[in-house]
């Protein structure tokens, strides 16, 4: 039944059944404590007047806007790549900004796909991804992406030269007796295995998030599994493309979540949303010195662009917020925070009868809900358990993410917990308080007495 107000109202909800709560100010109204900041976005909180002056005193003092297809560059945007890529981590030399997570993924894979034709290569356009992945929602970037529910109405626009391999989600899929290294190797033979049946010469990259973001609740990989990728990719000269749009720029601890995999890094990159803190839409792609390098040999250019691509005004914004996360030394605070989080989500919400497992790193946390702990059974998506839990949450005033939708063969119901970069002990200690009585409130029709 579709609600009275979206009804009548001329934008097109993304949920018709429920009317959506009007938002003011991040400082008035009634008090919500927002635990997952959107969809992992607002890393700042919602109110920063550092990054108000900043966007305001931008379009004072400078160029609105500046077409990334003419002969012209602006301060913000050159400034905001300085700020990233100075020190070349693991060899990334070159950025290009767009608006979307989404314009990143495509950006991407365009990218690597020209690479391959400047290599003399063009019939590299295979690529690899993994089964409940998220990549995005445009259809390029939902070609890669293992989500169901969200591929289901677009099959016939997808792409045919895409396949999909497990995801290292080792809470369900490791053996009784398998060790992390086992699990890890089993997961890189399939990927060789899969390398070999294409054709070593006809695959143009891998794709993967660095810690699973919406569709498996902040997974980070067993250790060894992205290093033995890593080599794969090198012994086949495939391209490792890592999605860090939801868990990269700090949100793990380390400012790119691959500095903990003890690999060199990736050969492209995506980043987003921490990247401007939501102040302004904003994401971008890192690319190797190598892919540049390809590109400048070559013909001499880039092969893709949007109107607003390396936006002046979101550039500023964004240098504003990396320039406060690097001076307050947030990502450190991050991973001191996590620990702290971590631990309280384990002693306070792990016991609860109905919870499975708790996983995550830095300010990057889920929880995911079993109907029993032992055998590791999942709610039917028809009970909308993590969805109840999110909204006895908000009726207490604390809003948390739940899963989107359907994503594949395993069932997750899981609720984000990623409160921003500047949360604090006390903070914390109430988030998961709230989050505990909702999970409770939440159980009772499903556990006996």
């Amino acid at each position: 039944m579709t609600d009275e107000f979206v009804d009548r109202s001329h934008i097109l909800h993304r949920a018709f059944s429920e009317r959506p709560a009007k938002i003011v100010g991040g400082r008035n109204g009634k008090k919500v404590i927002d635990a997952s900041c959107g969809p992992s976005v607002s890393c700042l909180g919602h109110s920063q007047p550092e990054v108000f002056d900043a966007i305001t005193s931008h379009l004072k003092n400078d160029i609105a806007y500046v077409y990334s297809g003419s002969p012209y560059t602006n301060g913000a945007t050159e400034e905001l790549a300085d700020i990233l890529l100075a020190d070349k981590p693991g060899g990334l030399s070159k950025a290009i900004f767009v608006n979307s997570g989404s314009e990143a993924t495509d950006a991407a894979l365009k990218l690597a796909v020209q690479y391959w034709h400047e290599r003399g290569q063009p019939q590299r356009t295979h690529f690899i991804s993994r089964k409940q992945s998220y990549h995005g929602n445009t259809i390029g970037a939902l070609c890669v992406s293992g989500h169901a529910s969200r591929r289901e109405f677009y099959k016939d626009f997808l792409s045919s030269n895409v396949s999909f391999l497990d995801p290292c989600y080792a809470y369900r899929m490791k053996g009784e007796h398998e060790s992390d290294q086992e699990f890890a190797q089993r997961l890189a033979h399939q990927f060789e295995n899969e390398v070999l049946r294409v054709g070593p010469d006809r695959v143009a990259g891998f794709i993967a998030e660095t810690v699973s973001g919406t569709t498996l609740g902040c997974l980070p990989a067993v250790p060894g599994y992205f290093k033995a990728i890593r080599d794969i990719c090198d012994k086949y000269e495939i391209l490792l493309i890592l999605d860090e749009i939801i868990c990269g720029m700090g949100k793990t601890g380390t400012m790119h979540a691959w500095e903990q995999e003890g690999i060199r890094g990736p050969d492209i990159q995506t980043i987003g949303k921490a990247l401007g803190g939501g102040f302004v839409p904003l994401s971008g792609v890192l690319l190797h010195q190598k892919i540049f390098d390809a590109l400048s040999a070559g013909s001499g250019g880039l092969a893709h662009g949007h109107t607003f691509q390396a936006h002046p005004l979101a550039c500023a914004a964004a240098v504003a917020t990396q320039k406060i996360i690097k001076r307050d030394n947030l990502i450190e605070r991050v991973a001191q925070m996590g620990h702290k989080l971590g631990k309280l989500l384990s002693e306070e919400i792990g016991p609860l009868p109905l919870v499975g497992d708790i996983r995550g790193r830095g300010l990057f946390w889920a929880v995911e809900f079993v109907l029993d702990k032992n055998s590791k059974t999942a709610f039917s998506p028809k009970d909308n358990f993590c969805g109840k839990v999110v909204k006895n949450a908000l009726s207490s005033g604390l809003n948390i993410l739940g899963n989107l939708g359907h994503t594949g063969e395993y069932q997750v119901d899981h609720v984000l917990v990623c409160p921003p970069y500047i949360t604090t002990d006390a903070e914390l200690e109430n988030i998961v308080s709230i989050l505990k009585a909702a999970v409770l409130e939440t159980s009772h029709p499903f556990v006996e007495g």
